[in-house]
């Protein structure tokens, strides 16, 4: 963050402060007492459960230089009263968005892909310059503001995730960031539910593109019907990724080696090869989005293709691949919807040929399906008979359909209730198998891919 004394971060979000008007503020805000930041500013957020503000003394004690709070916390600590802890963060974030004048900032929506493109992106960014990125899922109006305000001088690319719950979230926080580059992965069906159509979906991605400034790129999905007839709500310049001709940035040549995706990458600028270190062929619409987003940057293509090549994701439980014995197990187990869910059996399907095993998908519930639920997760399993998944086991999730226990014998379905149940199916797996753990994030699966390390 850009240095502030007390008296200015009171100015630019409106508040009174109380104390040492002078006291310098060096580093980013922080709301968790338990993680305090040195030389930082404490949000006494309160929440369901918890009151920051009864952990004002805690954090100051602990390094922080002063709180924002919405009331007087007593005692001879600096603080910043507001009627709004988040709105005041989102306009002191504004605020240093608007002097970092050379800092170019990314947002990133879109249905599936946002962290995974945001891993790639600051990998292949880092190596221009110094980046900052939110470490997991940050993506809404505290995340998305406490990131760009780890920002100062010395940083050159600050990319954000921005993720909707209602029509206007990524608007609002657009507004705020007044982002150089504006990307949307694609429109799915994630929080269908909390929508109620995709095309709703569609309109509330699109926020991202309408609001960017004619100064700015939009760039632009291929892979659904909705995302590229956003380039007519934009009066930004649009950018292309995908895999036909039509795309300014493609891949060509795709092949499947190992369950990574290798392919030569075609930009403006050239051609160059790619050997993705990331599971999956559906990492390929993420490494082209990357790929975009650093051409608009102009980083030479050489340099993006190496990016592209060495990146990891730093992120939890995405597709997280572990050797053990003879045994591959892919834990993919923090979040799910159709399409995601479709792509994982699909690389759970090329290890297991590729080794020769049998294909286990120990799935969960996906979430935020609304009425299309039912529909969605039989889908799941037709889409598993059709690729030939070998044991497809649901554990404690009923909308997966008939298990192979009732009457339709062709159901590739097996119904389990508990982890310990499920577990006992590892007494089946055999050398060169290759096991798939997925299912959206409260069904808590990380810790059945615990559970499953141990007892192989």
């Amino acid at each position: 963050m850009i240095p502030l004394t007390l008296a200015q971060i009171a100015q630019i979000v409106g508040g009174e402060f109380s104390g040492d008007g002078a006291a310098l503020v060096t580093k980013e805000p922080f709301f968790d007492s338990r993680k305090p930041v040195r030389g930082g500013l404490f949000l006494a957020l309160k929440g369901e459960h918890v009151d920051g503000h009864d952990f004002v003394s805690e954090a100051i004690e602990a390094g922080a230089i002063a709180a924002i709070t919405n009331r007087n916390v007593g005692g001879d600590y600096n603080t910043v009263i507001v009627k709004d802890v988040l709105q005041a963060i989102n306009s002191l974030a504004a605020y240093v968005r608007r002097e970092l004048v050379d800092l170019k900032v990314i947002g990133i929506t879109g249905s599936q892909g946002k962290t995974t493109t945001k891993d790639i992106t600051r990998h292949v960014l880092s190596l221009v310059g110094p980046t900052i990125a939110p470490e997991q899922s940050f993506n809404n109006d505290l995340g998305a503001p406490l990131t760009l305000l780890k920002a100062n001088q010395e940083t050159r690319f600050c990319i954000l995730e921005m993720g909707a719950r209602h029509t206007g979230d990524i608007a609002r926080l657009v507004q705020m960031a007044k982002p150089d580059i504006g990307v949307v992965l694609v429109v799915g069906s994630a929080h269908i539910g909390e929508f109620g159509s995709r095309e709703k979906i569609a309109e509330t991605k699109s926020e991202i593109v309408s609001n960017l400034t004619e100064r700015a790129v939009a760039i632009l999905g291929s892979y659904d019907e909705f995302t590229p007839e956003m380039s007519k709500k934009t009066v930004a310049q649009v950018l292309r990724f995908g895999e036909n001709n039509s795309c300014q940035v493609r891949a060509s040549d795709v092949e499947i080696r190992e369950g990574r995706a290798h392919f030569d990458l075609v930009t403006p600028a050239g051609r160059e090869p790619v050997a993705l270190r990331l599971v999956g062929r559906h990492q390929v619409p993420n490494a082209l989005a990357a790929a975009a987003i650093a051409t608009a940057l102009n980083v030479p293509i050489d340099r993006i293709a190496t990016g592209l090549s060495t990146a990891e994701v730093a992120s939890k439980w995405r597709m997280e691949i572990s050797e053990i014995g003879s045994v591959l197990l892919i834990n993919d187990s923090y979040n799910a919807n159709p399409e995601s869910m479709r792509a994982a059996l699909e690389t759970l399907r090329y290890f297991a040929q590729e080794r020769g095993g049998s294909a286990w998908a120990f799935l969960g519930k996906m979430h935020e399906l609304g009425s299309n639920s039912e529909s969605d997760h039989r889908g799941i399993v037709d889409y598993a008979r059709k690729i030939e998944i070998d044991n497809v086991i649901a554990i404690n999730a009923p909308e997966y359909g008939i298990g192979a226990s009732n009457s339709d014998s062709e159901s590739p379905v097996k119904h389990l209730y508990s982890f310990e149940e499920a577990l006992q199916m590892s007494a089946e797996i055999a050398p060169g198998d290759v096991i798939l753990v997925k299912g959206s994030r409260a069904e808590g699966l990380e810790k059945f891919c615990e559970m499953l390390k141990e007892s192989l």
